[in-house]
């Protein structure tokens, strides 16, 4: 039994094609794998497969909160300005807050790598008790908007390190972080003795 407290956590993969089996869904396996090596607690995972349709996104993003009780949703896809990309809109329609740093930061991360970053649209906002994020469709820059670019000069921070102080102040679980991975900041009053092994 794991001396951490366990996280519910949300995926949403986002594709037309993937959804319909035209092609295999890299978004899940992609966030599962990272979160799976940087995240210490134990994660029970809610997975959703899902097409480009807003009203479907929301009922995804409003069943993963309020039914499955996540702590934090993850989505991948859908976020340009292509006519079927509405996950931005169908995020923005379930939220009690916005969280807009998430977003600005992620933008900044792949400027880094290609001029077209600005043209997505990820937001992150709170529902109730979870912290919902918008991520990029591909699997490298998932990781890269997650871990940030720590050799980069000056180092540029990934989203993830503010992921588990937000929970926290939002009233989620603990998360614990692996520092190689991912350092999760939280400011001194707010840190925690780690558990024995």
């Amino acid at each position: 039994m794991s001396a951490y407290e366990s996280v519910r956590i949300g995926l949403v993969s986002i594709s037309d094609r993937a959804s319909a089996g035209v092609y295999v869904d890299q978004g899940i396996p992609a966030l599962q794998s990272w979160l799976g090596s940087a995240v210490r607690n134990p994660i029970h995972w809610e997975t959703r497969l899902i097409a480009d349709e807003q009203a479907g996104i929301s009922a995804a993003l409003i069943d993963l909160v309020d039914t499955q009780r996540c702590d934090l949703v993850l989505t991948t896809g859908g976020t340009g300005p292509a006519p079927r990309d509405v996950t931005p809109e169908a995020t923005l329609a379930v939220a009690d807050k916005l969280m807009p740093g998430f977003g600005e930061q992620m933008r900044q991360i792949s400027l880094a790598f290609v001029p077209t970053a600005i043209l997505s649209r990820q937001v992150a906002v709170i529902r109730g008790k979870a912290l919902v994020i918008n991520l990029p469709g591909q699997p490298k820059a998932i990781a890269e908007t997650l871990a940030g670019l720590p050799a980069a000069e000056p180092a540029v921070h990934g989203i993830f390190a503010a992921v588990p102080y937000c929970v926290d102040l939002i009233g989620g679980p603990y998360i614990e972080t692996d520092p190689t991975i991912c350092k999760a900041f939280r400011p001194k009053s707010a840190q925690r003795i780690p558990p024995a092994a």
